[in-house]
């Protein structure tokens, strides 16, 4: 609940009044029921504020998409933060079609809060935690190459208790000047934009990292950054020696903690080599500044900071939040999703995506999620800075063939 007082914290509170039909929603597209028209309807959910006069989250079950329907969830932040939520999620899908309806447990609720493992969950979630031991070992799987398992938490959390260069850190994060004015960054509107991409095959994205280098993460970044740096061109701005930064959530969950809701992540702030306009160039620059997170103090430095400031009134919240988002440009996240199909109610889940929320006078969110053997590219904006998304996911395609070209010239000489 929102506080009714200033300079006082928001709370918890149970719903006496709780009502299903107030979070399960039911609607149809218009015709033809395709992608444009689910775009279009996820941008309207997205620009609509949440009620916190109940519990923040909506599911909507979107009918007339394709041949089947589509599912749109809404969860505010407060309640678990990106891979706690898709853990969540995948919690409520099964394995194959014909599984059998879970059965309510007996188990005390107190002994349930503290995991949500449980049947599907040892078997898919498993493989997105199972090396979160070290930080090489998330790199070598694709399904663990998202930048949120890039860092190994247990590390970062034994150099904060040493003080190993977390003063430096923080001077660093706090200190560092504000990005540079480009059509991605000024004042914000209600309206939001939400796109996504075609399933990009993860083979593609392998061949791709292990004849350039680097690592599946590297090379989706790389197009990303190319992809911004030919919208910018479009739209008649300068990208000579740009670069801007993308703030990036790192897990900073042990394997222990990763059943648990709630925020357990820092950042890590990413130059983008925007104006770097070679495609092997710009790979082998996004490689070399992503090796340099890894071991960065920043992801802690930033979880203390974020932990700090829940603990304070919303008005100073909203300050230093300001002060942050001056240095960023965009928000970028790559979540690990299961490799395999998964099945709800029966049917077979197509696709997966997810967007970040927009917060802090940041209108540029990039999403990645791997399923079942591809990769998904997510798009959210405000409108008033960029008004069709997709054209950037048209960009990262050029992108991405740029890349596959080079590759396939390469094993044919």
């Amino acid at each position: 609940m929102q506080p009714s007082l200033p300079f006082q914290s928001p709370y918890w509170e149970e719903d006496p009044n709780f009502d299903l039909d107030a979070h399960l929603h039911r609607v149809a597209l218009p015709s033809p029921g395709g992608q444009a028209e689910l775009e279009q309807m996820c941008s309207d959910l997205m620009s609509t504020p949440l009620d916190f006069s109940k519990p923040l989250w909506q599911i909507h079950v979107i009918e007339n998409f394709g041949d089947g329907c589509a599912v749109m969830t809404r969860l505010h932040h407060c309640i678990a933060d990106g891979m706690a939520l898709v853990i969540v999620l995948l919690s409520m899908t099964d394995k194959n079609p014909d599984a059998p309806i879970p059965q309510p447990s007996n188990e005390p609720e107190e002994k349930k809060n503290g995991s949500l493992f449980g049947g599907m969950l040892g078997a898919v979630v498993k493989q997105a935690t199972s090396t979160v031991n070290t930080a090489r070992k998330m790199t070598e799987r694709a399904v663990q190459e998202g930048v949120q398992t890039l860092v190994n938490p247990s590390r970062l959390l034994e150099l904060a208790k040493q003080g190993t260069d977390v003063s430096a850190a923080v001077g660093r994060l706090v200190l560092r000047s504000n990005d540079p004015k480009t059509v991605f960054r000024g004042e914000l509107g209600v309206r939001k934009k939400a796109a996504w991409s075609r399933p990009i095959p993860l083979p593609d994205v392998k061949a791709i990292k292990n004849v350039m280098g680097g690592t599946v993460n590297d090379v989706l970044v790389s197009a990303m950054s190319g992809a911004l740096r030919r919208y910018l061109i479009e739209k008649g701005e300068s990208v000579d020696n740009l670069n801007f930064r993308a703030a990036i959530p790192v897990n900073l969950r042990t394997q222990d903690q990763m059943g648990e809701l709630g925020n357990k992540f820092g950042l890590v702030f990413l130059s983008m080599p925007i104006g770097i306009g070679d495609t092997v160039d710009r790979l082998a620059e996004v490689r070399k500044r992503m090796d340099m997170l890894k071991n960065s103090k920043e992801a802690i430095v930033a979880f203390g900071i974020l932990g700090a400031m829940g603990r304070t009134p919303v008005e100073v919240q909203t300050q230093v939040v300001s002060v942050l988002a001056e240095k960023v440009t965009a928000v970028m996240t790559n979540v690990p999703g299961p490799p395999m199909p998964l099945y709800l109610a029966g049917q077979q889940i197509q696709g997966l995506m997810f967007w970040v929320p927009q917060a802090g006078r940041v209108g540029l969110g990039s999403s990645i999620l791997s399923y079942a053997n591809n990769v998904y590219l997510g798009l959210a904006t405000d409108a008033g800075r960029v008004n069709n998304p997709n054209e950037i996911i048209d960009h990262f395609y050029e992108e991405f063939q740029t890349m596959l070209t080079l590759v396939e010239q390469t094993k044919e000489s």
